[in-house]
């Protein structure tokens, strides 16, 4: 299969990046990639997945990534995984002689380790420039569950219809699930056993970029994990925070330590990116040089700032997030052409070790056996939303009444726009359309 083929059916297969922002798989192809690398870093404390799914289809997976690393005419594949995570490092390795382009990178057991940009710093000590894409250094970078999805558009003529997601922290039996695009977060946590802690707080991700959700909010093509936290817990109180209330903060009590700084991992690359300059500048109010607020455009927002170096309790991540936001807004552009300065001679003893961050987040007694159980949940209803990507939203191709077969078109991509396609989870009939969901009942 060539490139423009395997990139239409990518697109038709609704196959977006299966975690962060969602971005669509097949506008990453490109023949000037030398190197695909498959991200198994699954960094964040209490992820479970997609360790889990490599280990169970290491075979279609790696297949699928040399057939796009063929298409693109790629050299080589890199797993990238950690050396923890055991069952997926021999699933891989017992593979590894059936493939020509294929090898194992161990990554460290660091957070973040799967910020792409340090994925591939660790797997090649390729330094992606600031505000680049992983393509200007040669390197196209996909998840896991993200290439199995590929393998099931491929191989099974299968669109993507359900995620696996892990239910972990306060509940009865955590557990990895096969759900269906579109259930609610209720019905998973009540699979696992439901919550043991009363008027529990949901984080929908992980507990260091995840947002807080609502039981009745729904999974989409990016849904990584629900967090059932008690209310008190630290990763609950810093996410409840106000903005104007850490910006008080941070003008009473930050004292210029530059830890911020100085384990920032996007700066220990050479990336011009100072959270304590900012703070400096921020709270007392200084414009003057505007180059500590443009130089935010740059953080990756892994939260390590806010949530384990600063030992005054304040939230750098959270106000560099509100001076991106209003940056995009008012049109400021990331600055393009700005080159990586050396990497930090010490970065090496500045690593933040995932154990060491799990203890400090208050999580280690949630960091438990979450099996996958690789069957689909059923559902009664889905709620399926028409963007789950970055880009146009699908336009929806059904109307109330209509009955829909799982793996329907539901939703079409914008023509000539970045999108993909949404299908339908479930079989049924559509009980409500609008521009942003199409609403299917069994």
């Amino acid at each position: 299969m060539n490139m423009t083929e395997l990139s239409a059916l990518m697109r038709e297969s609704g196959v977006v990046g299966a975690g962060g922002a969602g971005f669509p798989s097949y506008a990453k192809l490109n023949k000037k990639a030398d190197t695909i690398i498959l991200n198994c870093a699954e960094c964040e404390p209490l992820l479970k997945l997609h360790r889990q799914v490599l280990a169970k289809y290491a075979y279609e997976i790696i297949s699928t990534l040399e057939q796009i690393a063929d298409a693109v005419e790629a050299e080589r594949v890199i797993i990238a995984v950690k050396g923890s995570y055991k069952q997926a490092v021999e699933a891989v390795k017992a593979q590894l002689s059936s493939f020509k382009k294929t090898e194992i990178g161990i990554l460290p057991e660091i957070y973040p380790a799967g910020d792409e940009v340090i994925t591939i710093y660790e797997t090649t000590k390729r330094v992606v420039p600031p505000g680049s894409l992983p393509i200007e250094v040669g390197v196209i970078v996909y998840n896991v569950e993200t290439i199995y999805n590929v393998y099931r558009a491929v191989a099974e003529h299968a669109p993507v219809t359900y995620k696996y997601i892990t239910i972990a922290g306060e509940v009865a039996k955590p557990v990895t699930l096969k759900a269906p695009l579109g259930i609610t977060y209720n019905e998973l946590i009540e699979l696992a056993g439901g919550a043991t802690v009363s008027d529990p707080v949901l984080i929908g991700g992980g507990p260091m970029t995840g947002r807080i959700v609502n039981g009745y909010d729904t999974v989409t093509k990016t849904s990584n994990a629900v967090l059932v936290m008690p209310p008190n817990s630290f990763i609950v109180q810093k996410k409840q925070s106000r903005i104007q209330t850490n910006m008080k903060r941070a003008m009473a009590a930050c004292c210029q330590c530059q830890m911020c700084t100085d384990l920032c991992p996007r700066h220990l690359l050479g990336h011009p990116i100072e959270p304590h300059a900012f703070m400096r500048s921020a709270s007392s109010g200084v414009t003057r040089d505007v180059t500590p607020y443009i130089n935010t455009m740059f953080c990756s927002q892994c939260g390590l700032c806010e949530m384990f170096s600063c030992f005054q309790n304040l939230a750098p991540t959270t106000l560099i997030g509100a001076c991106k936001s209003g940056l995009r807004k008012n049109g400021v552009p990331i600055p393009q052409g700005v080159s990586a300065d050396r990497v930090h001679p010490n970065r090496e003893s500045r690593l933040v070790s995932k154990e060491r961050l799990t203890a400090r987040l208050g999580l280690s007694k949630y960091d438990v056996e979450a099996k996958l159980v690789d069957e689909q949940v059923e559902a009664k209803q889905v709620k399926l939303a028409l963007t789950q990507h970055i880009g146009a939203p699908a336009v929806a191709t059904v109307a109330k009444g209509d009955a829909v077969v799982a793996g329907q078109v539901i939703g079409a991509a914008a023509e000539g726009k970045l999108g993909v396609n949404t299908h339908a989870s479930i079989s049924g009939t559509v009980v409500d359309v609008n521009d942003r969901f199409v609403t299917i009942k069994a």
